[in-house]
C-alpha cells in the first residue's frame, strides 16, 4: 500500500499541473516495475479534444515507451475514478492494475455511476484498487469547481 500512495502522490502533482494550466484537475501516472514510465494530466480544452483525459494521454505515451499497445504489466494511478472512455482504454490497453483516489458518481465505470467490467464479454478485467489518498483527490477537483462557481 506504500507504493500505491507514492505513486498516487505523483499523480496528484500531475493533477495540480492540470489545475496550473486551468484544466480540471485529473492527473495519471503509469507504474511498470516499480518505475513511472508515463505522466498526463487533463488537456481537453489546450489541445481542443475530447480524447485529451489524463489517462488516454498516459497510456498513449506508456505505449511508445514500451513500444507496445499492450501495457500488461503496468499500472495505472489516477486522482479520480476513469470515465467509461478511459476505462475502455484501459481495458484495450490490458493494463493490469487500476488505482484511483475519488470515486466519480456522475460519471466513474468503474462501479460509481456503471460498472463496465461487469460487461459479460469483456477480454479483459484489470484489478481495481479504490479510494488511495481519496480525500485529497476529491479535494483539488472540487476545489477546482468551487473556484469556477464564484
Amino acid at each position: 500500500m506504500d507504493k500505491d500512495i507514492e505513486f498516487m502522490k505523483e499523480a496528484l502533482k500531475e493533477a495540480e499541473l492540470a489545475r496550473l494550466e486551468d484544466e480540471v484537475p485529473i492527473g495519471c501516472v503509469i507504474v511498470k516495475d516499480d518505475q513511472i514510465i508515463a505522466r498526463g494530466h487533463n488537456q481537453r480544452d489546450k489541445s481542443h479534444n475530447p480524447l485529451g483525459h489524463a489517462e488516454t494521454l498516459a497510456i498513449k505515451k506508456a505505449s511508445g515507451i514500451v513500444n507496445d499497445w499492450q501495457l500488461v504489466d503496468c499500472s495505472l494511478y489516477v486522482t479520480i475514478e476513469p470515465c467509461i472512455m478511459c476505462s475502455g482504454a484501459i481495458i484495450q490497453s490490458r493494463i493490469k492494475r487500476v488505482v484511483y483516489g475519488a470515486p466519480d458518481i456522475k460519471g466513474g465505470a468503474f462501479g460509481s455511476s456503471i460498472n463496465i467490467l461487469e460487461a459479460s464479454n469483456i477480454n479483459h478485467r484489470p484489478e481495481v484498487v479504490k479510494g488511495v489518498l481519496e480525500e485529497e483527490c476529491a479535494a483539488i477537483i472540487k476545489n477546482y469547481f468551487k473556484s469556477k462557481r464564484k
